[in-house]
């Protein structure tokens, strides 16, 4: 299978319009937009002088509140009560995820506020996307409206991947898997990060790419703690 080779451009549209042939299975990685989010804004008033310019209120209030030891910076934990004051409280195995993937790089343990209002935009562009497609209005998506909104983002998800992922929230019940907000996230964060991982050992586009143990291993566990 051959895959675009055209340049990738990361813009950050809040919701990206549905490809015009979501049934189809295209190139599996087209250079999605970013979605891992484009931090905005600082107020250095605030006593957190690398928030960067253009930062809502809201978000600095939103950090300070679980920065009680004034560090400038939060742990997974803090991570989680500071995001429910403009979301909803997601899980921890989500939000180790975004932990993971807005990665402080002189504190791996830790974030401060340029990652923090990079994790507020991006969740307020998967909630975008996530009302988008939740054509019901039930506050949930089923398995064809995440393979749309993946597809919208140029993976082209095969039937037998999408089914993997979406069996990680089968509760037992032999009801329809169906996903919240929280694991919508959780899943577009996996596909979006593990391809870009893949991408980076196959830069032909070739769909294919040789990996030692090792490497897959430190590839894959971190989406899967």
């Amino acid at each position: 299978m051959s895959y675009s080779h055209s340049n990738p451009t990361y813009s950050a549209p809040s919701a990206p319009p549905l490809s015009e042939s979501p049934s189809g299975w295209g190139h599996p990685y087209q250079a999605p937009p970013n979605y891992y989010g484009q931090g905005q804004g600082g107020y250095g008033s605030y006593g957190y002088g690398s928030f960067p310019p253009g930062t809502h209120p809201d978000v600095i209030r939103s950090f300070q509140m679980v920065d009680r030891d004034r560090s400038g910076f939060i742990d997974e934990n803090e991570l989680q009560q500071g995001l429910s004051s403009g979301y909803q409280r997601f899980s921890i195995r989500t939000v180790r995820l975004l932990m993971f993937l807005f990665k402080n790089p002189h504190d791996s343990l830790r974030i401060g506020p340029k990652e923090f209002a990079e994790v507020w935009s991006c969740l307020g562009q998967w909630r975008a996307m996530f009302e988008r497609f939740d054509r019901d209005r039930s506050g949930k998506i089923d398995a064809m409206e995440l393979k749309d909104a993946l597809y919208s983002l140029g993976y082209a998800i095969p039937p037998s991947v999408l089914q993997v992922l979406i069996s990680r929230y089968d509760n037992g019940s032999g009801r329809k898997i169906e996903l919240t907000f929280d694991s919508f996230v959780e899943c577009g964060m996996i596909v979006k990060g593990l391809t870009e991982k893949f991408k980076e050992k196959d830069p032909q586009y070739t769909g294919s790419a040789t990996l030692s143990y090792d490497t897959f291993m430190c590839m894959l566990i971190p989406f899967l703690v």
